[in-house]
């Protein structure tokens, strides 16, 4: 076996190796030594078994992970891509193999394992499928049909969509594609950052992988091989943003138990049986906790007491992978080899999941804007909220709905999750703000760098702050003294979200004091109850998140009568008056990443730019938390013109382990905005090892 390792100035690993089979073992082999810890708290949470050793707060995913029937998944999706193109199978095996090899001393790296207990465990050739599905299983963003069913029953049919938003746990995206006639190069320009739940260690992988078949640079999903998001191939350089379409379907189910212990399910054709076992989850710190897993013809059953001595209730999550036995992964190596756009495109012919908007562009000036991925044919009613299992008309059409596609045209290209080419494949998108300012910004260059695309990924001018402001306009007559100053301080406001900003401050304190106002008022009194579902679900079910990010709607239509929108503001800009002065927005704030095992120096953590809409998106709950979870979980300028001119930097490093050179070098970059190099040149870089 011919590998070789080299490192650039930030530890990122550029690896070599005599072929594709070689190359997939080499990257799980450096992802493991790199990241021991990471890898196997993903591999866990794919089975359902994080509980076991980081205790009791996990207990509810685990729950959901064997209800979903994740694992299980995996292992049919595996089954299914050896009998149908064993080459990608085996690559995926050698990647596992490669895990495997690199975990004993990539575990003896990381303090976590000795620090839970926790043993390195070993990754079947199905692991990688695994942890792809149970990172993406919440994409498609399903328990938002439990909000809109609340919001009917709550307030009525006519506001199911009201808080119709990015919603709360939704991971969007900015992505743009600049043409060579509008590049100072005259090359094509592929730009962008993924917006995700930030953890520590990293979403995001840098690496590269070469081997006589190709040189591939990108950004890696660490436990999964290839690069599947986010690549730069030399001729060719791609990049995706969530398409933000709806492709899971949650069905009412009647449950009943029958004379021998089994589980019947209601269906078009009356009472059918129902797979049904016990699984148990292990709980560090507190009793093992039984789960009845229930499996009707729709799909695993996932919320609901079950027909517990009789009959019950249950909702059952359809999803793509469960009812095709595929994920996409035959889409992988084919990326890898890729030469041109439309290289691009035929491999991504073969995507399911998640459904995902592409930007790519080559040397020879093809460019591809598209949809690629799987969304059922069925009824409109299935997008919008539960439907009853009984009703034939919920079924699911053999093929899925095609995936629109468009030109790109007036140079440049932008994907932000907004309503765009996926909108037919949708029913909630983000707001259109990112998508409007990126594109604005774009068109003020005919000359375009990456060293000046980072200005794009810096903006934050917040133009969700419009309807606010514009109430706060109205609010002239009656204030106090004090209340009168913030509003003259809030009309005169740049608008910008920046970290240093008093104003930025100012505005985010009289906004939380808006939502809570709202949240308060009798139109929304029954969707202020306890959400009668897991505590899993209820970042898309609490009502203040909910009118926190659809404030801009809220204000200006909806339940609550404009009259007691006008005093609500008036009662917030005198709330904020009479209150200390808020500090700049970065000292409240400030980044939370998610860590297995939490930080005990929260403090630590630094203030950042930027807000849920502006470019510079980092999302926090107005009215609860100025806390930052969701940010950019990568930046990148792919240039076409020449591979070193383009730039990356994710929010932490490299490594994973804490006390390694490399395990926050970047966050000073990721903070600042700015990019790490990329290198390309084997000379430039340090040979670490040959295997």
């Amino acid at each position: 076996m011919s590998i070789e390792v080299y490192r650039d100035a930030y530890g990122v690993p550029h690896l070599r190796a005599g072929n594709p089979r070689e190359l997939a073992f080499a990257q799980g082999r450096v992802t493991a030594r790199d990241r021991a810890w990471q890898l196997e708290v993903e591999r866990h949470r794919a089975r359902g078994t994080t509980a076991a050793f980081l205790g009791p707060d996990e207990t509810g995913w685990d729950v959901f992970v064997r209800r979903a029937r994740l694992a299980d998944t995996a292992r049919r999706c595996m089954a299914r891509l050896t009998e149908t193109d064993p080459a990608t199978a085996d690559w995926v095996r050698a990647y596992a193999d490669g895990v495997n090899d690199g975990l004993p001393e990539g575990a003896r790296r990381a303090p976590e394992f000795a620090a839970t207990g926790l043993a390195p465990g070993r990754w079947e050739a199905w692991t990688p499928l695994a942890v792809w599905l149970s990172t993406h299983i919440l994409f498609a963003g399903f328990p938002t049909k439990l909000w809109r069913e609340r919001v009917a029953t709550g307030l009525g049919e006519e506001w199911t969509e009201l808080f119709a938003a990015d919603g709360p746990a939704t991971a969007g995206s900015n992505g743009w594609l600049v043409t060579g006639e509008r590049t100072a190069s005259g090359a094509a320009l592929v730009a962008g950052d993924p917006h995700r739940f930030i953890e520590a260690p990293g979403v995001y992988q840098q690496i590269r992988l070469a081997c006589p078949e190709y040189d591939v640079l990108g950004l890696a999903v660490p436990g999964v091989p290839g690069l599947a998001h986010f690549g730069h191939a030399g001729p060719v350089a791609w990049a995706i943003t969530n398409a933000m379409a709806d492709y899971q379907d949650l069905y009412r189910e009647r449950l009943r138990r029958t004379g021998d212990g089994g589980v019947e399910a209601y269906g078009p054709d009356g009472w059918e049986p129902a797979a049904v076992h016990t699984e148990t989850v292990e709980v560090a710190g507190g009793d093992p906790v039984a789960v009845e897993v229930v499996e009707t013809r729709r799909g695993p059953v996932i919320t609901g007491d079950g027909p517990a001595g009789g009959e019950g209730e249950g909702l059952a999550l359809r999803y793509v992978p469960r009812v095709t036995g595929r994920l996409g992964f035959e889409a992988l190596p084919r990326l890898l080899a890729a030469r041109t756009a439309a290289d691009v495109d035929a491999a991504l012919d073969d995507w399911v999941e998640p459904v995902n908007v592409v930007l790519a562009a080559d040397t020879a000036g093809g460019l591809l804007h598209r949809v690629a991925g799987h969304v059922p044919v069925r009824d409109r009613a299935n997008a919008l909220r539960p439907v009853p299992a009984w009703d034939a008309r919920h079924a699911w059409g053999p093929e899925p709905a095609p995936t629109p596609r468009a030109e790109v045209t007036g140079g440049h290209a932008v994907m932000a999750n907004a309503r765009g080419i996926a909108a037919p494949l949708g029913v909630e998108f983000a707001p259109p703000h990112r998508a409007d300012r990126i594109a604005a910004l774009l068109d003020a260059s005919d000359a375009w760098t990456p060293e000046a695309t980072t200005a794009v990924h810096r903006d934050t001018d917040n133009r969700s702050a419009a309807p606010l402001l514009a109430a706060v306009a109205r609010a002239a007559d009656g204030l106090s003294p004090a209340a009168s100053a913030v509003r003259d301080r809030l009309l005169a406001w740049d608008r910008r979200m920046d970290a240093d900003s008093a104003d930025a401050g100012l505005y985010a304190a009289v906004r939380g004091a808006v939502v809570r106002l709202l949240t308060a008022h009798d139109a929304f009194a029954a969707l202020r109850g306890p959400a009668p579902y897991p505590a899993l679900f209820h970042p898309w079910l609490l009502l203040l998140p909910r009118v926190g990010l659809a404030l801009e709607t809220l204000l200006t239509g909806g339940p609550v009568p404009a009259g007691d929108v006008d005093r609500i503001v008036r009662e917030a800009l005198e709330e904020t008056g009479a209150g200390a002065p808020p500090p700049a927005w970065g000292t409240t704030h400030r980044l939370a990443p998610w860590q297995a095992l939490p930080d005990p120096d929260d403090a630590r953590w630094p203030g950042l730019g930027g807000d849920h809409d502006c470019v510079l998106s980092t999302s926090s709950v107005p009215g609860f938390t100025d806390r930052s979870a969701r940010a950019s979980a990568a930046r990148y300028v792919w240039d076409l013109a020449d591979r070193e001119r383009g730039g990356w930097a994710v929010p932490f490093g490299a490594s994973g382990v804490a006390g390694d050179p490399h395990h926050e070098d970047q966050l000073p970059l990721w903070l600042r905005g700015d990019l790490a190099p990329v290198t390309t040149d084997w000379h430039r870089l340090t040979k670490e090892q040959q295997a």
